[in-house]
């Protein structure tokens, strides 16, 4: 069990901003498949809804941070249009690679619109938007970057953040790299996948960086597969 006592801060391929071709192309596919399955999807907008429940709102603005290859966007949309809310994503990631990839899966969404951009740039906090998501994002950055980005997130949430990531456990570690060695076609799925396990939280982990980071009102959940649903309100 020592290896699951502390986050690993071991570099995923993934973590390369320049990182293209058909290696991402597959992983995304592949990525996108596993969320689906294990039920992750939900974990975020179920987030939302304590947020904005089941009333229709609009004018609402919601920046998916790391936002891949728009996946969570297009769930994010289908639920708004469900609950009759009216709402514009903005994907942000880092990777101009991945941010074209976005793009074109999207092109026929008018309420989406991307940017390229590091959380870590000074001007990210000054574009105000109301809810801040990220998926499978968090885990990739040191407890020291964590407490810098939040303290960012809470600067440009006027609402509040939801953040979907791993639980660090050694079933769910065992369970991907299993997984992943047999079904995965993606080198970078059967690297990174175990990998962010290992980088992943647990409670107590949230709990201080939360604190730390100035937010007063949070709740953190856990969630079928071994993912904590955070969800934290600006004061």
């Amino acid at each position: 069990m020592g290896k699951f006592a502390q986050r690993s801060y071991q570099k995923e391929i993934m973590d390369d901003l320049e990182v293209g071709g058909e290696v991402l192309e597959q992983t995304l596919r592949e990525l996108k498949t596993i969320n689906r399955l294990l039920g992750g999807n939900a974990v975020t907008t179920e987030g939302l809804k304590k947020f904005l429940g089941n009333n229709t709102q609009s004018g609402i603005t919601i920046a998916d941070i790391g936002c891949g290859g728009g996946d969570m966007i297009a769930i994010m949309n289908e639920w708004t249009t469900a609950t009759r809310i009216k709402a514009h994503f903005v994907g942000v990631d880092a990777n101009p690679n991945i941010i074209r990839r976005a793009a074109q899966n999207l092109a026929p969404l008018s309420n989406v619109s991307f940017k390229v951009q590091n959380v870590f740039d000074p001007e990210f906090p000054q574009e105000k938007v109301d809810i801040l998501t990220c998926t499978l994002f968090t885990h990739h950055f040191t407890h020291e970057q964590l407490l810098v980005m939040l303290a960012s997130f809470k600067r440009k949430a006027r609402i509040g953040i939801v953040i979907n990531d791993l639980h660090r456990h050694w079933f769910a570690y065992h369970s991907i790299r299993i997984l992943t060695r047999f079904f995965s076609k993606s080198p970078m799925v059967k690297n990174d996948g175990p990998l962010s396990v290992l980088r992943g939280f647990r409670r107590p982990e949230w709990e201080e960086l939360l604190q730390k980071s100035g937010f007063q009102k949070f709740e953190i959940r856990w969630k079928w597969a071994f993912r904590w649903q955070v969800v934290a309100w600006i004061a």
